[in-house]
């Protein structure tokens, strides 16, 4: 981005759901949304065509944003809620008072803004996207030691007669990114329905769907507990750590994702009970092939620290499943909170890296997704614990986003966006996919390295794609 650009604080105001529109709310906390207190902030932008000056931005738009906002809060009051975290062994919760808020901070850009840089799909430099983010409100601690904290943030930066970004950080504690996007399909449905003729799916609130005979919840709770003070740390970005990264998008094609299924099902077409036991789809074969990719231009660009006696190592993929409308758990699709099932998948390094890494890596996650169909939240009570010691390992890559959210339908009545990213990739070691700006049934993979292992993984990537 330019060295010459400017950003200039215009507005920063507090929106809420209408008056008396929400009553005071208590909301607990299941065992889906424990692990999450473990996770740094999430960070989501959505670049917008917008063709205007900022006073027409001032004086036509932000009113009606500002309003549909509040509108969607009514809805989705979490999100201006506070996490209630009291001295143990209290149970930490969410909580809505009357008055509650989100912070919406409206931020001007001059000079050489460079947005068609940003909205890019090529390499650059990974602080780019940091000014268009904002930070949490910090916490408040209360005089018998209870912590209450903000759980989202939203930042408008207008790029005069260009375009502009909605920024969005909120704790993971609060929602998914299936919730999250509802949140945010409804504000933008809210917003270019100007009449008020909007019809939007509300979200379901109820946690007692959530059913836990077998104590996960406590269990989690307390293992989340004694953890604390280990995982917690600042959430804010290292410049140093940061400095020679850079965040690209790569774009997988219908036709790529085709030709990659079928060099997997070719492989074990074979071996009919095992084509039968693993699930070969356009998720599968897009993760297998950027974990592979991640660990060879790892590996190439840390040569040195690496040896063949390494080939026994395991490497770990870990993404989570939605548990929304499966039979045996009875949760709706409208449930609001986080519903997701923590999947991990672990391969020896030589697998990976061999001749046929994409197939056994694709035969690995294919065959989790199998067990999914039939059994969810297996282990669920080691969930912390095992991505703890993953973790520690060093060699683990998770997953954030996914295709099906429809991340590229969010439009607040200027169309669809020209670009979203999931900035807080920066430091959490994960890629992230979505599905495509285009429209078209490609999928985006996302993703943040230091400048030697993006040359290298671009280049096993086009390899790659190429087939056996």
């Amino acid at each position: 981005m330019g060295d010459k650009c400017k950003l200039k604080v215009v507005d920063v105001c507090h929106v809420s759901p209408p008056p008396g529109s929400v009553l005071s709310t208590s909301v607990p906390l299941t065992y889906f949304d424990i692990p999450w207190f473990l996770c740094c902030p999430i960070q989501r932008l959505f670049f917008y065509e917008f063709p205007h000056p900022t006073q027409d931005f001032m004086e036509l738009v932000l009113p009606n944003l500002k309003n549909s906002l509040s509108l969607t809060l009514q809805h989705f009051f979490a999100f201006a809620s506070k996490l209630i975290c009291p001295p143990r062994p209290e149970k930490p919760h969410i909580l809505y008072l009357d008055g509650n808020s989100v912070p919406l901070t409206i931020v001007e850009i001059s000079g050489d803004s460079n947005f068609n840089h940003l909205i890019a799909d090529y390499p650059k430099d990974v602080k780019d996207s940091h000014p268009f983010v904002p930070h949490l409100p910090s916490e408040l601690i209360l005089e018998d030691g209870t912590r209450s904290i903000p759980l989202m943030a939203i930042q408008v930066t207008v790029f005069h007669n260009c375009g502009l970004s909605i920024g969005v950080t909120f704790h993971h504690v609060a929602a998914d990114g299936r919730s999250f996007h509802h949140f945010m399909k409804s504000w933008a449905s809210i917003c270019r329905n100007t009449e008020g003729d909007y019809s939007i799916t509300l979200p379901f609130h109820d946690r007692s769907v959530v059913k836990d005979p077998n104590g996960i919840e406590m269990n989690l709770l307390t293992l989340q507990w004694s953890l604390e003070k280990e995982f917690k740390k600042d959430t804010g970005v290292s410049h140093d750590i940061l400095a020679d990264n850079l965040r690209a998008t790569f774009v997988l094609s219908l036709a790529h994702i085709d030709k990659l299924k079928q060099w997997v099902s070719g492989s074990v077409k074979c071996k009919s009970n095992e084509l039968v036991s693993i699930h070969i789809s356009t998720f599968v074969v897009t993760s297998a092939l950027i974990w592979v990719c991640l660990v060879k231009s790892e590996e190439e660009s840390k040569a040195k620290e690496f040896s063949d006696n390494y080939t026994e190592t395991f490497y770990h993929f870990a993404f989570p499943a939605d548990c929304r409308n499966r039979f045996e758990l009875s949760i709706p699709e409208t449930y609001f909170g986080n519903c997701l099932d923590l999947c991990f998948v672990s391969l020896k390094r030589k697998e990976l890296v061999g001749e046929n890494g994409i197939v056994e890596a694709a035969k690995a996650i294919g065959k989790k997704v199998r067990e999914l169909e039939t059994v969810a939240l297996r282990g669920a009570d080691r969930w912390i614990l095992d991505y703890k010691e993953k973790m520690e390992s060093g060699k683990i890559i998770s997953l954030a986003g996914s295709p099906k959210l429809g991340v590229y339908e969010t439009n607040f009545g200027w169309g669809k966006p020209k670009k979203s990213e999931v900035v807080h990739i920066d430091t959490t070691g994960s890629f992230a996919l979505s599905d495509c700006k285009d429209g078209e049934s490609g999928i985006e993979v996302s993703l943040v390295l230091d400048r030697t292992q993006m040359n290298n993984f671009n280049a096993y990537f086009e390899d790659l794609l190429k087939g056996p």
